[in-house]
């Protein structure tokens, strides 16, 4: 049997795309937090058990939550700087390719990509992200931090289903043609 591990960019983004203002400020997603509402965040993680995000995320994570939410996961830290491994996380300074091909042949669920732009990048360069779920926040920011950067090819996408909340925010989420 193929196992069909996905790897799933889960994000969200400005309406004019952009992840973060400048100076990785994240202070415009709180426009749409509202009590009791995860926007689907927990059925999400249900249904993933491998992390993968670049070490930009991991540090205002981990510096803005106090701890990694995904340290029960087998996660990889994406960074040109060897550090030891931390429980199941792993900093990762290999070949992109390499590790997902490696991901993919293993028993398992899907596989989160967490960001940031230059990963989403990457992986979009070498067709390595299977699906996309992103949450438009209703906002303009005018600059920051793109999450879709110049110099990827040109692929097709089909589109899965939309949400709407009462917050404005919108959900898109695509599957790699």
């Amino acid at each position: 049997m193929e196992n069909t591990r996905k790897v799933i960019l889960y994000i969200a983004s400005s309406l004019d795309g952009y992840i973060a203002k400048p100076n990785d400020d994240l202070s415009f997603l709180s426009l749409v937090q509202k009590e009791g509402e995860d926007y689907g965040y927990n059925e999400f993680i249900k249904t993933i058990d491998t992390v993968i995000l670049g070490r930009k995320t991991y540090d205002w994570v981990t510096k803005e939550v106090g701890f990694f939410p995904h340290a029960d996961k087998k996660s990889f830290v994406i960074t040109r700087t060897a550090q030891p491994q931390k429980g199941q996380t792993t900093f990762y300074t290999g070949d992109l390719s390499s590790l997902i091909k490696k991901l993919k042949s293993e028993e398992g669920k899907d596989i989160f990509c967490d960001g940031g732009a230059e990963i989403v990048t990457e992986f979009l360069k070498n067709n390595l992200i299977d699906e996309l779920i992103i949450s438009i926040i209703p906002i303009f920011l005018g600059g920051g931090t793109r999450l879709f950067k110049d110099g990827r090819p040109e692929q097709k996408l089909e589109l899965l289903s939309t949400k709407a909340f009462d917050t404005g925010l919108t959900q898109l989420h695509y599957r790699r043609v």
